[in-house]
């Protein structure tokens, strides 16, 4: 076999490789996208804690190095209202964290930096008109969704259930994003709240496609040729892989945290909400034994960060992975080390077209 099996998404998005590198916030940088594109799969831009100025320039290095379609990939939650009584809880838990450190424990947080798809960033959509807006944790308000739609930009949602894949096509989108528990970070679920029923990618895949007409990008545990082709085997018609490209030279990823993802095993990950509010899977490490994974007392997405980001600032310098949110799929053993992003697109491509 010479050819794909399934080329829908290789012509709705206009790319030659089934594989979409995951939007992955603070690691995705330009230069990432554009290896990736470049080498026929589909590039994305993380935007959700950009600011319109950062995606602006983004966007205008990756046009100008590459012509091939690419993906920007913004957030969709609800800012929360400030609670006090879970702010003082919250500042309370970590007390013992800023004394130890040497932080004053009373002082005040800057804002979180993640913010959710508005009118600028849809601004910005119209300008660029990229090939394809990708969302995470459901979809913009309809107003914002139709003039994105109006670009004539493919609009990917992320699913972590079949409930909210069927959601996600009654709005609108042309693909789905099947984002198991393997994944790494943040979860994309948006119509419930227990990540005791969260759904294992090669479950979740081949329900999906059964229950929705547009296509299905399969992500979670997807880091080699086999991971590809077992997905495309239950249907799905491309997958997304984010761990496997934290390896390459042209992701940000700050050497305390690849240090660690180089020693990840299978079941060193976990999901935790105490670094942002929100659950997302990440290497183990202090804060999440300590006082997670899941802890109730940690504020609202993505208020929960304010707090540790003193933390982490303080403490990574000196060497400690401790308050690094250590993002990370349960994949990450089979990820190749240092290869080049377009030369890995192209490996995983042409091995698992051999295997197929």
């Amino acid at each position: 076999m010479k050819a794909w099996p399934d080329r829908r998404i290789l012509d709705l998005f206009g790319i030659e490789l089934p594989i979409i590198l995951a939007p992955m916030a603070g690691p995705g940088t330009a230069e990432l996208a554009i290896a990736v594109s470049e080498s026929g799969g589909l590039g994305s831009l993380p935007c959700a804690q950009l600011s319109a100025a950062e995606i602006r320039s983004s966007v205008e290095t990756i046009r100008g190095k590459t012509s091939r379609p690419i993906n920007v990939n913004f957030f969709c939650h609800t800012p929360p209202a400030f609670d006090r009584e879970r702010d003082l809880a919250w500042r309370a838990r970590l007390k013992p964290y800023y004394l130890e450190l040497g932080l004053n424990p009373e002082a005040p947080f800057a804002p979180p930096s993640r913010r959710p798809f508005d009118g600028d960033g849809c601004a910005l959509v119209e300008e660029f008109k990229p090939e394809v807006v990708s969302f995470h944790f459901g979809l913009p308000a309809q107003n914002l969704l139709d003039r994105v739609k109006a670009t004539k930009a493919r609009v990917i949602g992320t699913a972590t259930t079949v409930q909210e894949a069927r959601w996600l096509e009654s709005h609108g989108c042309d693909a789905i994003v099947a984002m198991g528990f393997e994944a790494g970070g943040h979860r994309g679920n948006f119509l419930s709240d227990d990540i005791a029923r969260q759904v294992g990618t090669f479950a979740l895949v081949p329900q999906m496609v059964d229950a929705i007409r547009i296509p299905v990008i399969a992500a979670g545990g997807v880091a080699d040729a086999r991971g590809i082709v077992a997905a495309l085997a239950l249907g799905a018609s491309a997958v997304q892989i984010g761990t496997a490209y934290l390896f390459c030279p042209e992701a940000k990823v700050p050497t305390i945290h690849l240090e660690a993802l180089k020693k990840a095993a299978d079941d060193d990950t976990m999901i935790t909400n105490v670094f942002t509010g929100r659950p997302a899977r990440g290497i183990v490490n202090r804060l999440m034994r300590e006082v997670g994974p899941m802890a109730a007392s940690a504020p609202s997405f993505p208020l929960a960060s304010s707090a540790i980001a003193p933390l982490r600032a303080k403490s990574e310098p000196r060497g400690s992975n401790d308050f690094v949110n250590l993002w990370a799929g349960q994949a990450a053993r089979l990820a190749r080390r240092g290869v080049p992003a377009g030369k890995l697109t192209h490996a995983l491509a042409t091995e698992a077209l051999a295997k197929l």
